[in-house]
């Protein structure tokens, strides 16, 4: 009984679905497990290594340490030969959510609250239409 994943690379689909790229990064979740994907995301394939971002450099430690298992799971779902080796990087820092400053443009009536002037501005193009 052959792998799923080398039955996928036997069939033919779109040519964004059976790119080697998105199948390795698909795989990754399932290679990975569900702990470790949580923290990480597989970013890219460059040149048969796997380029996977990780939460912060304490995870690239450890999952530097457990590379071998990773691949052997990713060699058993892709099949031997697509992902040779994993490539950890820590994640490009997020942005926060942020509050305003200030309420967007008061309104030219004077309404200084927000809600108020919304429903103003409503009002005023359901009379005008």
């Amino acid at each position: 009984m052959e792998r799923a994943g080398r039955l996928i690379g036997k069939l033919k689909f779109s040519p964004g679905v059976d790119d080697p790229e998105s199948r390795a990064r698909a795989a990754w979740k399932v290679a990975a497990g569900e702990k470790i994907a949580r923290h990480t995301r597989a970013a890219s394939l460059v040149r048969h290594t796997l380029v996977v971002e990780v939460e912060d450099i304490i995870w690239q430690k450890q999952l530097t340490t457990l590379r071998h298992f990773l691949l052997r799971n990713l060699a058993e779902l892709l099949g031997p030969g697509l992902v040779a080796d994993l490539d950890f990087r820590p994640m490009p820092p997020r942005m926060q959510p942020q509050t305003a400053q200030t309420a967007r443009g008061t309104e030219k009536k004077g309404i200084a609250d927000p809600v108020m002037s919304l429903l103003y501005r409503q009002s005023e193009k359901r009379n005008l239409a």
